[in-house]
């Protein structure tokens, strides 16, 4: 891939384009917005096929089965939107173990198959909003894809922030070693520090979701019923990070502010160091929370 065109993917956006989505659904609420976001934004994002991350907390097991139950979450959130969709696959059972081997998968084999006839000036994008795994088990079964893809990441957390401990990369760091070394045209919307000011409450859910059709209502009562699993406070609010990385496609053209970093390198001690040999990253460093939920609520309310 020359400069200029290696420069061109860190911009957003301006017409409409070919994606995938990789996603643990089922890890927390905000990825359903993510989820339901892109495909109410036909207009700006043909949305090819859709990846089930793996993730492991309380919600889950193992790996594997936090990515089982991310893809019948998919199926469920699928069948609310009253969408046929046949490109749902299903991901990693496990995380990296090597940052050389990968881990077979429906979703990792998709994605190589998707873009062996593509080209650096036809990209494909990648909204990921979980545990990279996916991702990297493709470029290790296949390095050359690198550029033909565009990693959108959320994933660690701001540069000036004390740590990098965040779920997304923790739970593989060995993943997002693989992708940030690999070269591809990146764009990183950190979490504390960045994504975390995309909140919403239960009283702003219920003024612009609440009875305006199936999927809104799915979405409020999912997320009050993690409100009181997770907060003390009845003034509580929730940060909805997924849809941040969604809305770099599907946004409107203003509200996320960026600018071109050094790329990081994730180090096994949640700390981030810095390659100024390798290519430069997109890096998100901060939101405008009132105009991205502006859009996600007229959208899902539609």
């Amino acid at each position: 891939m020359d400069i200029s065109t290696y420069f061109k993917h860190l911009e957003k956006p301006t017409g409409r384009v070919e994606a995938i989505l990789d996603t643990d659904t089922y890890n927390e609420i905000d990825d359903q917005f993510a989820l339901a976001y892109l495909l109410r934004s036909q207009d700006k994002v043909d949305l090819k096929a859709i990846y089930a991350a793996p993730f492991l907390n309380i919600k889950s097991t193992s790996a594997a089965d936090g990515m089982e139950k991310s893809y019948d979450e998919i199926l469920k959130l699928l069948d609310f939107m009253k969408i046929e969709y046949t490109d749902v696959y299903k991901g990693s059972a496990a995380f990296l173990s090597n940052e050389k081997e990968p881990v077979l998968s429906g979703a990792a084999a998709d994605l190589v198959k998707r873009v062996k006839n593509r080209s650096a000036d036809d990209p494909l994008y990648i909204v990921a909003i979980g545990a990279i795994t996916n991702i990297a088990s493709a470029l290790l079964i296949d390095p050359t894809i690198k550029d033909k893809i565009i990693v959108i990441w959320l994933g660690g957390h701001a540069f000036h922030w004390h740590n990098n401990r965040e779920f997304n990369l923790f739970q593989d760091i060995a993943a997002a070693r693989v992708v940030f070394a690999s070269g591809c045209p990146l764009i990183l919307f950190p979490c504390m520090g960045v994504v975390d000011h995309l909140a919403t409450t239960g009283p702003e859910l219920d003024f612009w979701l609440k009875g305006k059709n199936e999927l809104c209502d799915y979405l409020v009562k999912i997320t009050e019923e993690e409100a009181k699993l997770y907060y003390t406070s009845e003034a509580w609010s929730r940060s909805i990070w997924d849809v941040a990385a969604a809305a770099w496609l599907a946004g409107p053209d203003n509200g996320i502010y960026s600018r071109l970093e050094h790329r990081p390198v994730p180090q096994y001690d949640d700390r981030y160091s810095i390659d100024k040999e390798a290519p430069l990253i997109r890096y998100v460093y901060g939101i405008s929370r009132d105009i991205i939920f502006e859009d996600l609520f007229n959208k899902l309310a539609e």
